[in-house]
């Protein structure tokens, strides 16, 4: 029986152009992340088992990918490591190890790949990249502020017109289970079923909260209440520890009128956010026509004092790098130029005896700074010229026994047909005019000195 070459499930190989448009927009990401002042940080893909376990909640305990010890004691089945699930508790561990060597008010970004064992869906794999920004040591609400325009700002970059950030405070939350007459110890596992409302709908979050114990009437109350900012305020009144988180998404709305996320955010009691650590002002972006999210977080307080005996404020955004990219590849969002950034120009090979100068002139274009592709054989020119197109690439350079005997160079334009003689020296610059700026698009000759082949 044959071995299957796919990848495992929930994982995927990625191509050429996949990785383009993928590099495209992780680079969109981190120029904006810079711009804020964040800073880069890298974790390992693997943590003590220790370190993961217990920090998202039952639900995230079971989709943590853990490695079995290894050696002598693989066979005891004990798991004493667990690859990365997301790269917020990390950052808490690195905060908690090197406090003494980072700012006051510590501010990073991380694209790394995360795992979780999830079922894979649409959009939903075991494997992929989070692309996260953090700041710790300060509870302002400037912290969710910039956060929100950081992200705001990448996906307007990206082409995104439609999408909402959605805020909410998990004090908020919980003053409304109280009104709704739930004890503490289900609080926890209300949330994870009220997160889940946009996914099964109204009637499998009242079914998931009675198999959770809990009263119906009192998961009609709640259910009632996220239907809205009004019906969620009323039921709410009265309860004190709901005014100052109330007011706080008021002063978190106001700020970000200056900002990149103006007209972009909007307070929606439903949005709960099932992971354990959150402790104030929580965030997710929502698109229309996806089930699921492109990103979102908030703010974890406690999380760092897991580690560090003494809480840190601290409060944190992820984007999706995955499902920004389904969304844009569905949408068409692309740049035309993305996927078709392969090399500048094309150096043919005349005859066998051409190699050696085929190879200086293409070490000539690539110390001018281009993208240069050499075509290994030296065959018929047509197929030399069919290979170029294929793949889409702007230019050829030709040096054939008349070009080689003038010091000269015929440059073709693949788009346009047109081809052009000029000095050695120029061919350089020449394609660099024409390809700056968007890598892959072709410029067009002038009439003069053309001719067609």
């Amino acid at each position: 029986m044959a071995t299957s070459t796919k990848p495992p499930s929930g994982t995927r190989d990625f191509l050429p152009d996949e990785i383009r448009r993928r590099q495209y927009v992780i680079d969109v990401v981190r120029r904006v992340y810079e711009r804020y002042g964040f800073e880069p940080l890298e974790t390992p893909a693997f943590e003590n088992i220790e370190t993961l376990l217990g920090k998202y909640g039952e639900e995230g305990n079971k989709l943590i990918f853990k490695i079995l010890r290894r050696g002598e004691h693989e066979a005891s089945g004990v798991a004493d490591l667990a690859l990365r699930y997301d790269l917020t508790v990390p950052l808490a561990r690195v905060v908690a190890e090197y406090q003494s060597e980072l700012p006051k008010f510590f501010k990073r970004y991380q694209i790394q790949p995360v795992w979780r064992a999830d079922r894979p869906a649409k959009g939903r794999f075991r494997e992929f990249f989070q692309c996260d920004i953090d700041s710790i040591g300060s509870t302002s609400p400037m912290v969710e502020v910039e956060q929100l325009s950081a992200v705001s700002e990448i996906l307007t970059t990206l082409g995104f017109a439609d999408f909402t950030i959605q805020l909410n405070h998990r004090a908020l939350l919980r003053a409304m289970l109280e009104a709704a007459g739930i004890p503490d110890a289900l609080h926890g596992e209300a949330l994870v079923a009220i997160d889940k409302l946009d996914k099964i709908g109204r009637d499998g979050v009242i079914k998931e909260l009675t198999t959770r114990g809990l009263d119906p009437a009192a998961a009609e109350v709640c259910l009632a209440a996220v239907s809205g900012a009004a019906a969620f305020d009323t039921t709410v009144a009265g309860h004190e520890s709901a005014k100052g988180p109330r007011a706080e998404i008021e002063r978190i709305l106001a700020l970000v009128e200056p900002t990149a996320a103006s007209g972009h955010v909007s307070f929606v009691p439903r949005l709960a956010r099932g992971l354990s650590y959150y402790t104030g002002a929580i965030m997710e972006i929502s698109v229309p026509d996806l089930a699921g999210s492109l990103g979102g977080g908030g703010r974890y307080d406690n999380l760092v004092g897991m580690f560090l005996g003494r809480d840190v404020p601290a409060c944190g955004f992820s984007l999706g790098l995955e499902r920004i990219i389904v969304v844009m590849t569905e949408r068409g969002m692309f740049p035309a130029h993305v996927a078709d950034r392969h090399a500048d120009v094309m150096v043919t090979v005349w005859n066998d005896g051409s190699r050696a100068d085929a190879l200086a002139l293409a070490g000539e274009l690539r110390r001018a700074g281009l993208r240069v592709d050499v075509y290994p054989d030296a065959d018929k020119l047509g197929k030399q010229m069919k290979y170029a197109s294929d793949r889409k690439l702007p230019f050829v350079t030709i040096v054939g026994d008349d070009e080689r005997a003038g010091g000269t160079v015929s440059v073709k334009d693949m788009s346009s047909g047109a081809q052009l003689n000029m000095p050695r020296d120029e061919v350089a610059p020449f394609i660099r005019t024409r390809t700056s700026g968007t890598p892959g698009t072709p410029g067009t000759f002038g009439t003069s000195g053309t001719s067609e082949t």
